[in-house]
């Protein structure tokens, strides 16, 4: 395993690996060249350079995009916290398999590849009111699987995920490490009536109360409070800054399951971008305590990745602009004085 210990990750985020100022100069230079003014395409100037600094090169591609979308089950979802049963994971599990699901559609529309990797589904985590959801081993297995998952060859890395019950498990990690309590982070999920609504809030209350003691080691309460599947995308957000990858994260559930990153490194986020804001109660509160922008604003609550695979369609407008516009000295027009 890349990592056999907690410390081993705290060792490794004090020294994350850094972008490439002079490819990001470079790309900057180029942005000012072409033919437009300065500034005037607005935040696809901004990724193009970002993609620049990350892949280490004054022209970005994305020639490999990777959307990986990892999937775990929950003891809470036995509390009645979603509209859905648990089995509803591994069928969607097979309905991206068969290729009928939304991000099926936005992968091969965006032309990425989807690694879809469920993660002991038949093994709940457990119930984090009554115990901590993982133990280390449980924690660690599933960090690394989202390691692994990683191609070594990669220009982008989008990281989603599916999980009954898991928009409970995001609510609860924010209540944990940016304080409040559930009626600040519940939404409704799956679409929960108001009385499950009501147990989601007191799930989150209970576990609290419950992991008091934890909550000021970021990792500790990741394992105590999270899931696997938010584990695994901790693990391919680390292996992607380890490899100088840039990622977009997608929703509420895979933003919070780097929030305890960003607790244990500030800078450990510099190399993500945030695909869009979702419709779920929190994300948007969530990418600002994060410091991050989303790039899409379109009311999605989908998960599995779909609004960031959306965005990824963006980020190819921005690499075509960047890479296919003349200069003002090529087109042969006056620039400004």
């Amino acid at each position: 395993m890349q990592f056999s210990t907690l410390d081993d990750i705290r060792g490794f985020c004090r020294e994350l690996p850094q972008g490439d100022e002079a490819s990001a100069a470079a790309a900057t230079q180029r942005q000012q060249n072409l033919t437009k003014p300065p500034g005037s395409l607005g935040r696809l100037e901004e990724v193009a350079i970002w993609l620049a600094r990350w892949q280490r090169r004054e022209m970005p591609r994305l020639d490999h995009v990777t959307i990986a979308v990892f999937a775990g089950n929950h003891g809470i979802a036995e509390r009645g916290v979603s509209a859905y049963p648990s089995e509803v994971t591994a069928q969607m599990v097979a309905n991206f398999a068969a290729g009928g699901a939304a991000i099926n559609q936005i992968a091969k529309l965006a032309g990425a590849e989807l690694r879809v990797e469920p993660l002991e589904l038949a093994r709940p985590t457990r119930d984090f009111t009554a115990g901590p959801a993982m133990d280390a081993a449980d924690f660690l297995v599933a960090l690394d699987t989202g390691w692994r998952t990683v191609p070594e060859q990669c220009d982008l890395l989008v990281v989603g995920e599916m999980g009954i019950a898991n928009t409970t498990v995001a609510a609860t990690l924010c209540a944990a490490l940016m304080g409040g309590r559930g009626v600040r982070w519940a939404g409704r999920g799956t679409g929960v009536d108001d009385a499950g609504l009501i147990r989601k809030r007191t799930t989150i209350d209970a576990a609290l109360k419950l992991h008091r003691g934890v909550i000021d080691d970021p990792l500790v309460t990741a394992m105590s409070l999270g899931g696997r599947e938010l584990a695994a995308i901790a693990g391919a957000v680390l292996a992607a800054r380890a490899r100088c990858i840039p990622v977009l994260l997608d929703g509420f559930v895979a933003t919070a399951a780097v929030l305890p990153l960003a607790r244990l490194q500030p800078d450990s986020l510099a190399h993500c971008r945030a695909g869009h804001v979702s419709a779920e109660l929190g994300h948007r509160e969530l990418l600002r305590e994060l410091e991050l922008a989303p790039l899409l604003d379109l009311n999605m609550r989908l998960g599995e990745g779909s609004g960031a695979g959306v965005a990824i369609l963006l980020l190819r407008a921005a690499l075509a602009c960047h890479g296919g516009m003349a200069t003002f000295a090529e087109a042969g027009v006056s620039g400004a004085d």
